[in-house]
């Protein structure tokens, strides 16, 4: 997974921040929505994300799949990320 050509990102202290520069729309994550997105971008697979946040956390892990599962559809929705 890669980042879209027009979406530009930032990183701030409380997560980061993307743009997509051919629609004008900003998208801000959270640091966990962050550490979800840099971790993808880095080549790890949606379950071993999901795996560490789980542990790291002590939530579910079918929660914490759930979770990653649902930000990498936000991301893939809103074209802030294509497939490598």
């Amino acid at each position: 997974m890669r980042l879209h050509p027009d979406v530009s990102m930032t990183d701030t202290d409380d997560g980061t921040v993307l743009l997509h520069q051919r629609t004008g729309r900003y998208w801000q994550l959270n640091v966990t929505g962050s550490r979800v997105l840099h971790r993808l971008l880095d080549g790890d697979t949606p379950e071993s994300i999901a795996d560490g946040l789980a542990a790291a956390h002590g939530i579910d892990p079918r929660r914490a799949r759930q979770d990653v599962g649902a930000v990498l559809e936000q991301l893939r929705t809103a074209e802030l990320t294509v497939a490598s």
